[in-house]
Order: C-alpha cells, then sequence, then structure tokens
C-alpha cells in the first residue's frame, strides 16, 4: 500500500474492504447518482466488487481511486483520486482523469477541492502526469465548479454513453 496522504482535514489512503459499508451509503444515495446515469447500486456485495476493482487498478495502474476520511471523526466520506482510463473518451485514450465522489451529507463542506488539491499535487509531483483530465455531466454545475477551483480549463463538451459531458484538463506546470 502507497502511504497516505494528509490535508488539513483529511486523510486520503487506498481502499480497504472495510470501507464497503461507507461504499454502500455513496453508491446507494438516488441523489449521488443524478448526474451518473441515474443507477444506484441496491446490494453491499456491489460495494465490495467495486472495492475489490479498484484495488487490483492498484496493482495494475500503481494509482486509482482512494477513499476520503475527515481526521477529525475517522469517517468515510466518500472518494476521490487519480484513475488510469485505458478505454477511449473524448478521443483521449490511455490518460490520467481526476474524480471525486462524497456521501450527501458532506457536500458542499470543501472536501472536494481540498483532496483535489492534494491528488493533483500528488499526480505531478509524485506520479510526474503530463496532464490530468476530468470529465462531468454537462448539468452538474457543482461538479464543473470544483473543477475550475482546482484549475482544470474546460476543453468541449462532447456525448458519452448517451449523456451531454464537458472535458476539462489540466498541464503539469513542472514540465
Amino acid at each position: 500500500m502507497k502511504d497516505p496522504i494528509e490535508t488539513e482535514r483529511l486523510i486520503l489512503r487506498e481502499f480497504l474492504l472495510s470501507d464497503v459499508e461507507g461504499m454502500f451509503e455513496l453508491e446507494s444515495n438516488p441523489n449521488v447518482h443524478t448526474y451518473l446515469g441515474n443507477k444506484p447500486i441496491t446490494h453491499i456485495d456491489e460495494s465490495l466488487a467495486y472495492i475489490e476493482f479498484v484495488q487490483q487498478q492498484y496493482k495494475d495502474f500503481g494509482t486509482g481511486r482512494w477513499a476520503v476520511i475527515l481526521k477529525e471523526t475517522n469517517e468515510f466520506l466518500g472518494w476521490s483520486g487519480i484513475k488510469f482510463i485505458t478505454t477511449e473518451i473524448n478521443n483521449h485514450k490511455d490518460f490520467y482523469e481526476i474524480g471525486y465522489r462524497f456521501i450527501e451529507k458532506h457536500w458542499g463542506k470543501g472536501y472536494a477541492t481540498e483532496a483535489g488539491k492534494a491528488f493533483i499535487d500528488y499526480a505531478f509531483k509524485v506520479m510526474k502526469a503530463e496532464s490530468l483530465y476530468a470529465y462531468a455531466n454537462a448539468g452538474n454545475e457543482n461538479s464543473r465548479r470544483i473543477l475550475e477551483k482546482l484549475g482544470l480549463q474546460y476543453v468541449n463538451s462532447f456525448e458519452y454513453e448517451g449523456e451531454s459531458d464537458v472535458w476539462y484538463e489540466l498541464k503539469n506546470p513542472n514540465l
């Protein structure tokens, strides 16, 4: 396992199987899935399968989504991190994407921005990634605002899986 990353309020660490209940709370909420195809999960086994899938990504690509934990309470808030995407999205393939998803009661508290800044720093300084990309549903103004706060620049709109999405990019300033 990679060492956790600490921010002012958060601990960012690789997923553990013990995160399964927090993941189920997150991924079973229909409000969380409003801009994600409206397909919340319905059984905790789906959360376990997702965690195992991400743990395999750590082995295959050396990166993946990480759990976001509140330092003060050790509570699972959601996930954030850098994922290596091997499928083609918006004419890009084999790229690093930054993403985040949080349990609804933790929305609007700046956790996505705080975690995102730490992961951008990690991607550029430790992983030496040339660029980071992100995409969001065009109607998801909150997610778009977070990407812009993180310094990502809007590039274009595109259709993906029957939805209207927007594409963002951030180049590594150290390269």
